[in-house]
């Protein structure tokens, strides 16, 4: 030899894949982003139609006195007693879920508006949560937490699912409004 040694150069060749290939599916043909789809339209208006529906159960008498062990014992609404009605004070209520229930549902020409509405509705569940804590009868009687009452306990706890729709609806509502068109046009100014 001539004083260089002759070396065979190996290339490297990557793996075979054995899999197959994964098929680009465009979202309109992906069944698992139209279940997604289907699940946050449900969602959604599955909250607004609770809100405005049992919003629109607050004027009747039965519903108001429903509620009125529920309001008597918050120590956060209580108060409300002392300056209306059982009556009165369910109807300001209805009014108030039948607003929170339109606001949410203009998410389609207004995020900011759901947005709101999503808020508040946050705001209202979680007062209707505390309620767990301060309403007599929440746990069936001769039993303890977390044996809850049909009646009072598991009616209550039946929030903490509208509690997390009021949620994702704030969050997504606030996504569209941050990233929308709109806003990052005015941005750019």
């Amino acid at each position: 030899m001539n004083g260089s040694s002759s070396r065979k150069i190996e290339t490297i060749r990557p793996l075979q894949n054995t899999r197959e290939p994964k098929i680009f599916k465009p979202d309109s043909l992906d069944p698992a982003k139209k279940l997604q789809s289907a699940g946050e339209i449900v969602l959604r208006y599955g909250l607004v139609t609770v809100l405005l529906w049992v919003g629109g159960l607050k004027f009747t008498s039965y519903e108001a006195q429903g509620i009125q062990p529920l309001v008597a014992n918050s120590p956060l609404l209580s108060w409300a007693y002392s300056i209306m009605s059982v009556e009165g004070f369910a109807r300001l209520l209805g009014t108030v879920e039948i607003a929170i229930g339109a606001l949410i549902a203009l998410r389609s020409v207004s995020p900011k508006a759901s947005l709101v509405g999503s808020l508040a509705a946050i705001a209202m569940f979680l007062t209707t949560l505390s309620f767990l804590l301060s309403t007599p009868g929440v746990v069936q009687e001769g039993y303890s937490f977390p044996a809850l009452s049909p009646q009072i306990g598991q009616f209550l706890a039946k929030d903490l699912v509208l509690l997390g729709a009021a949620i994702w609806s704030a969050g997504e509502a606030w996504k569209a409004l941050v990233f929308s068109p709109d806003s990052l046009n005015n941005d750019a100014r």
